[in-house]
């Protein structure tokens, strides 16, 4: 039973989102009668009300794009798909932004900050209260109240406050199918409903013999389990051109196990085209560094809930970014930060590996996360003729949030006006921080304030990996960097600092690019070369002068600044395409035509086989 949202308007701006609410139908309205209050109380009870209609309208238009990603994948109409992706993406803050410009000019008051906010706290939390999603409204609210705060230094929390909100059944968010070892294909077959697509299924019999197959063939060495019963989630996961359905197997005692089906839509109709049931699998596939799942049921906690228990070892904040819910996914992670540092009592402090010349990250021993902010000025180790400043770098963080990351590059949470305990940061490093960005952090009291800050997935760096890792998995590791290379480059980015200082490695080995202050547009970079040169020519090249960045793909090697040869060759014989020409600029061309190169979001071992082909368990 899927949980369909109501018909919404299109949201086109600010004026068309800010209607309809206690009779007012127009965004003029609700200003002129801002700017007429007689009282205060009468300010604060409009502006409540305006930020609740905008934000009624914007979850209203966030719920219908989630549920266009459904109708997009059974017609087939891919661009579509891709095209509200990006618009849901950027409908938050499109919303948030002009209202709180609108707020600003109706209401000046309301920059003065402190009582006159929490006045309109109480009024918007009674309004919400019963309300599931009473939480996000909230989380609204004070969005809106930090952008009319942009540019001052007045923090806001990033937090709830303890909204109540109703809690659904668990049949809402997931269907149990009791079951045993070895599975009935039947059992799978209803499974396979969940979304309640309205293209059918090409053989719904034959995929769930397929599938079946592989959930027993995983299972056999351990004799079934104790398999209990088969829940997923009821919903699909739509993804660009694909769909998924999520569930898990309930093993005996408190074990479970992932499964996901994958879904391919053509003209025949839907056939089930992978099963993964690996953590590693399960864990790439619903990666913030993808873009994000627009997934058809309204439950976004207990949505979280079901992936963090089927991939306990990522942080609860990641799972709502899998699910969109960037917004709720940033004051999850700020309250894991919040949590860990005065649970453990640890100190933040300079991350480990080489020291950034653009950014400062710092983190504790046991945070799941990386913070950083960028300097005022880089070290005197940049690499670069010039600094773009603060602003040019930090857009280009924004940027790789808002596009496909293509699983290589890592997503960037933004926090603005926030503040943290300076008791929580090591002496040498808040001292650091309020020198080289002053800009960015200040001291107000015992707290540090930021004007932003930037929140990554913490890795390993893939510098400090290569030291001490065994010969195999380092070598795993430079072909896998080769591979985020590519991906990052089928995503029209450009790192032309290829050090690998620059990326990062997870415990599966895959390889991140997290490092932006070097990132530029692809298609924009001119590509050159040296080796159409002779021997002993010492004329400067035609191209030196060539405004612009230029890159030179023989460099590549030289660049990741590897001392290992072993390394070296084993990055050169799996990727010697990389250095070509012929690479660099085929690829540009495709990008200019709009002919992305596919990534593949799991591995060939993942796909089902057919009929009388053997299937093997990949863990």
């Amino acid at each position: 039973m899927s949980d369909t949202p109501q018909a919404s308007r299109p949201i086109a701006g600010v004026h068309a989102l800010i209607s309809e609410s206690a009779g007012v139908s127009l965004c003029a309205d609700y200003a002129t009668r801002l700017a007429s209050a007689a009282r205060e109380r009468g300010g604060v009870e409009l502006t409540a009300e305006w930020i609740l209609s905008v934000f009624d309208s914007f979850y209203a238009e966030f719920l219908k794009l989630t549920w266009a990603a459904k109708a997009a994948f059974q017609s087939r109409d891919h661009p579509t798909s891709i095209a509200n992706a990006r618009r849901r993406l950027g409908l938050y803050n499109a919303t948030v932004y002009p209202l709180a410009e609108a707020l600003r000019e109706a209401f000046p008051k309301l920059t003065e900050g402190g009582p006159l906010w929490t006045d309109v706290e109480a009024v918007y939390r009674g309004a919400v209260h019963g309300r599931y999603e009473a939480d996000l409204a909230l989380a609204y609210l004070h969005s809106v109240q930090r952008r009319v705060h942009h540019g001052e230094w007045k923090p806001v929390e990033y937090g709830f406050g303890g909204s109540h909100r109703v809690l659904p059944p668990s049949t809402a968010v997931y269907a149990r199918f009791p079951c045993s070892w070895p599975i009935d294909s039947l059992v799978i077959q209803r499974a396979l409903q969940v979304a309640e697509l309205t293209v059918p299924f090409c053989d719904p019999a034959r995929d769930a013999e397929l599938v079946a197959r592989r959930v027993n063939d995983v299972l056999a060495d351990r004799a079934g389990a104790g398999l209990r019963a088969l829940e997923m989630v009821r919903a699909g996961f739509f993804r660009n051109r694909g769909a998924y359905l999520v569930g898990r197997l309930v093993l005996k005692g408190t074990e479970l196990k992932p499964i996901v089906i994958a879904l391919l839509s053509s003209e025949e109709g839907v056939r089930a085209e992978a099963v993964l049931h690996a953590v590693p699998h399960v864990h790439n596939l619903c990666s913030s560094t993808e873009a994000p799942f627009q997934v058809t049921n309204r439950h976004y906690h207990e949505l979280a809930g079901f992936l963090k228990s089927i991939m306990p070892s990522r942080p609860l904040g990641l799972h709502y970014s899998t699910i969109g819910y960037y917004h709720f996914s940033k004051v999850a992670v700020m309250t894991e930060v919040r949590r860990r540092l005065v649970r453990e009592r640890e100190l933040l402090a300079v991350a480990p590996g080489s020291l950034g010349t653009v950014t400062i990250a710092f983190t504790s021993p046991r945070l799941d996360y990386v913070l950083k902010v960028i300097r005022d000025r880089p070290t005197s180790a940049y690499k670069w003729d010039s600094f773009d400043g603060l602003d040019v770098v930090l857009a280009k963080y924004k940027r790789v949030h808002e596009i496909n990351r293509t699983g290589s590059m890592l997503d960037n949470i933004l926090y603005y006006n926030l503040k943290l305990e300076r008791s929580w940061f090591e002496p040498a490093l808040a001292t650091e921080l309020l020198h080289a960005s002053s800009n960015s952090v200040r001291e107000q009291g015992r707290a540090l304030v930021f004007k932003y800050l930037i929140a990554q997935r913490k890795l390993t760096p893939l510098n400090v990996f290569l030291e001490t890792a065994p010969e195999e998995k380092a070598v795993r590791a430079m072909i896998n960097l080769g591979f985020c290379i590519r991906n990052n480059a089928a995503a029209n980015v450009f790192n032309k600092d290829f050090d690998i200082r620059n990326y990062g490695v997870s415990r599966y080995l895959k390889v991140y690019l997290y490092d932006y202050d070097a990132v530029e547009t692809l298609t924009d970079v001119k590509v050159r070369t040296n080796r159409d040169r002779c021997d002993g020519e010492e004329d400067v090249p035609s191209w030196f002068f060539e405004p612009g960045v230029t890159f030179l793909p023989e460099e590549i090697e030289a660049g990741l600044r590897v001392r290992n040869r072993t390394l070296r060759r084993a990055f050169r014989a799996a990727h010697a395409d990389l250095m070509s020409v012929e690479y660099w600029e085929g690829l540009q061309q495709a990008l200019r035509a709009g002919e992305v190169p596919g990534i593949h979001t799991f591995p060939e071992s993942c796909h089902l086989r057919d009929w009388g082909a053997e299937t093997v368990a990949i863990e």
